[in-house]
């Protein structure tokens, strides 16, 4: 089998002079010649991933995005069609990393038709921009950023609606905000790819087009999210293509990120870390009566697959000319390194089992609650979350009890039914005056639809306080806390007509 090697975006400075950028922009153009109804066009691959043209009335409407690109309207394929292959994308969801992997293969396979029709190479492979690779990287390539491709051609990888981070027009990635990490690689600390708090791959559920729950640093919270708003942001109530997931991948940016996304995957598997084994991973929704993943191909068949297909690198047709991902020693949080924190004598050969073990199958318990929903505004929001005397003793009675058999909980600070009406918001919190992580807030529209996955929902951010925890337990004032004080403050502005609401804020222990 013919191996394809995909490479840095950013080769020959991030210009036309990388010729896959180049050939990308050709193919693209072509794509995006043919009409909406043409499984072969790039209007019916964005809409595979997800699109408006009738659903979300707040959502970005296809027929009012301004050009470029320019999006047509019409003419619509059937709805056995459409029902077979729009609207597939799987978030917030253990499926999110298989089913992109097989929507990006599908992609790569149509452009590398066209370039090959082109005159171009016949060894044309997708390219990925890596935001991490070092300075001036996390910065869209200029590519991306030049209205026309030479003279007079209009460059179809140029976009209009891209506002970046600070909603003024500079697209890059906020790689730290006032010297605190903001989009990372920590996921690729994790150990185990499923669950709901510490994982790599995501919650288990069944066809998620969207879900409800963001596990702390897995792949998909953080950098995946965040990349998508920093690129779309929104100016004057319009978002940027990127900040919608029924609109982004109308933004040939789009599958560049995705593709690095698909590296940090294939990077995690060669460290030695084990993708899912259950049958209904491996063999996806269809494996439990539903909906199946489907790609058009150039000759007009189709291509079902499932995660099972694209699990293995090593029998796929490309690969890529890097796999390294660095990742800050200081990110690493293992149980031995919390004990000896807490003055708890542990041996260097230890075997200890480690605080990022599957979550699904470990007990978790309300602790704390704060008095009900609120609104967050530009401005910081506080909110009290109090501890009710029964969790607070338990907390503490587990960390007293603490030994290298006895691991204390870990506690776990959870916003529940975050609801909005709109996508491109990240949020910094913060619990008793210190920092405790960033929140983007990609996909949140949707999620707050009533015929949404979660049925209206929202969606739910954990974070992990442990640290804070522990640190009051040093202190000797765990026993007296009877609060936590949490700060919400908007890292990008919050606009007069867009509303964004918190359910509850409550506390978990989680047992080890």
């Amino acid at each position: 089998m013919k191996k394809f090697l995909r490479k840095n975006a950013w080769d020959q400075e991030g210009t036309f002079n990388n010729p896959d950028l180049y050939w990308y922009a050709k193919a693209v153009a072509e794509m995006q010649s043919r009409k909406l109804d043409d499984p072969t066009s790039w209007w019916f691959f964005a809409a595979i991933h997800g699109e408006n043209f009738a659903g979300d009335p707040d959502g970005i409407d296809w027929n009012t995005i301004k050009a470029p690109p320019k999006v047509p309207t019409s003419p619509f394929p059937s709805k056995d069609i459409k029902d077979k292959y729009w609207n597939q994308c799987q978030h917030q969801t253990w499926y999110f990393s298989p089913w992109h992997r097989g929507y990006l293969m599908a992609l790569e396979i149509q452009i590398r038709a066209i370039v090959i029709e082109l005159n171009g190479p016949d060894d044309w492979a997708l390219p990925y921009w890596n935001y991490f690779g070092g300075e001036k990287e996390n910065k869209i390539p200029p590519a991306f950023t030049r209205p026309f491709l030479d003279r007079d051609t209009p460059n179809p990888l140029f976009v209009t609606e891209r506002h970046g981070p600070d909603n003024d027009g500079n697209i890059y990635i906020k790689l730290f905000k006032d010297g605190k990490p903001r989009v990372t690689q920590n996921c690729e600390l994790k150990t185990v790819y499923t669950g709901n708090q510490n994982c790599f791959g995501g919650p288990e559920t069944d066809f998620s087009h969207y879900g409800t729950i963001f596990p702390e640093e897995s792949l998909e919270t953080n950098p995946h999210n965040f990349v998508h708003n920093d690129v779309g942001g929104v100016v004057k109530g319009n978002e940027g293509l990127m900040s919608d997931p029924n609109a982004a991948a109308l933004d040939p940016i789009f599958y560049l990120h995705h593709c690095n996304i698909d590296r940090m995957w294939a990077s995690w598997n060669a460290k030695g870390n084990k993708n899912p084994s259950e049958k209904k991973w491996l063999g996806g929704p269809k494996e439990i009566g539903e909906r199946e993943f489907v790609m058009p191909l150039p000759d007009g068949k189709e291509w079902t697959y499932t995660p099972n297909d694209v699990t293995n690198l090593d029998l796929l047709d490309y690969s890529y000319d890097d796999l390294k991902t660095k990742v800050e020693p200081a990110a690493a949080d293992t149980t031995s390194e919390r004990l000896r924190k807490l003055g708890i004598p542990v041996s260097d050969d230890a075997q200890l089992t480690e605080s990022t073990m599957d979550n699904n199958e470990k007990p978790t318990e309300l602790v704390a609650a704060n008095q009900g929903s609120f609104e967050i505004k530009n401005a910081v929001t506080k909110t009290t979350v109090n501890f009710s005397d029964k969790g607070l003793k338990k907390v503490s009675t587990s960390l007293l009890r603490a030994s290298a058999d006895e691991i204390p909980d870990r506690i776990y600070l959870v916003l529940e039914n975050v609801k909005g009406n709109i996508n491109a918001n990240t949020l910094e919190v913060s619990v008793n005056n210190q920092h405790i992580g960033f929140i983007s807030l990609f996909g949140l529209r949707n999620a707050s639809l009533d015929d949404s996955h979660g049925g209206g929902n929202g969606l739910s951010f954990s974070l992990d306080i442990t640290n804070i925890i522990d640190e009051l337990h040093l202190e000797n004032d765990l026993e007296n806390l009877k609060s936590l004080d949490v700060a919400i403050t908007p890292d990008n502005e919050i606009l007069s007509d867009v509303k964004i609401t918190v359910g509850r804020i409550s506390v978990y222990r989680e047992k080890q």
